[in-house]
């Protein structure tokens, strides 16, 4: 297999792992937990930001927003540390479990228990074993959590290690491009990764969004109306390429056949996470898009 070829099944395995894991942030069984807590579910953000910072434990509101970075600080310290008053983050761990187990149950219904899911979650585990997650915060705080017995939490455990150590890689390759947290949105937005509005949900001001495309302008990645110049696009294209290559070391713990069957064992499952309306259709990861 090529460079390019194993690049490519890394973005793949990526695109069908997503969705899996970011049901979480969207189900009803979820936001019943939430509820149960005492967290507020009139909006999701309470819950978001519980359920996935809590393997940082109590963490701060700079921690936060360091690690998840795409946030305005503002909105982060709207919700952290202020989470950890309603309940402890290992309350906030087993709840998420719970939640978790809940929602796979209502996704996948019999093949919950299906060898086929419990296969994919052996493989999609292996490689998160594999993952170094040295100087990846989010992920090594999920990887150093305790993994559950029943194959459907493996597989959604091991999907949330694989996406933060993505995610954390992400954020290093944005960091080399010299492009700031909101300078990364907007550069973003300006490929057609999202609607602008779409990362409206990232609570930067107009003012702050304004001053971004400006620095962008002054440095020939943004033209005047204000998309991506040629240098832009192709500085997210490296900027997704060292994402992809950053991402490529836990797979390479599973053989190029074990890989391919990974994708046809993931596709229903994948197919039930998109097929439950629970997923916004547009989305700030630009899936399917760049």
């Amino acid at each position: 297999m090529s460079e390019e070829e194993e690049l490519g099944r890394v973005r793949q395995l990526w695109h069908l792992l997503e969705p899996l894991h970011a049901v979480l942030y969207y189900a009803p069984e979820a936001f019943d937990e939430a509820a149960a807590l005492g967290y507020g579910v009139d909006e999701r953000w309470p819950s978001y930001f519980a359920w996935r910072a809590a393997p940082l434990g109590a963490a701060g509101a700079e921690r936060v927003t360091e690690t998840f970075c795409s946030f305005s600080p503002e909105v982060v310290a709207a919700y952290v540390p202020a989470a950890w008053s309603v309940a402890s983050p290992d309350a906030v761990l087993d709840a998420r479990r719970r939640a978790v187990d809940r929602t796979y149950r209502t996704l996948l219904g019999e093949a919950v228990g299906a060898p086929e899911t419990a296969e994919a979650a052996a493989l999609v585990r292996r490689a998160a074993e594999a993952a170094d997650t040295t100087g990846r915060p989010l992920a090594a705080a999920n990887a150093a959590l305790p993994w559950p017995d029943a194959p459907h939490l493996v597989l959604w455990h091991a999907a949330t290690v694989l996406r933060e150590h993505r995610g954390d890689g992400h954020l290093a390759a944005l960091a080399h491009a010299g492009l700031d947290p909101v300078e990364s949105l907007v550069s973003f937005a300006a490929i057609g990764a999202a609607r602008p509005e779409v990362f409206a949900s990232r609570r930067w001001s107009d003012e702050e969004w304004r001053a971004a495309r400006r620095r962008l302008v002054e440095r020939g990645l943004l033209a005047d109306d204000h998309t991506a110049t040629e240098a832009g696009r192709a500085l997210r294209a490296e900027v997704e390429r060292r994402t992809d290559e950053a991402a490529a070391g836990p797979w390479r713990a599973l053989g190029d056949g074990e890989r391919e069957l990974l994708v046809e064992l993931l596709g229903p499952l994948w197919v039930a996470a998109l097929g439950s309306g629970l997923l916004p259709s547009e989305t700030t990861l630009g899936i399917g898009k760049v």
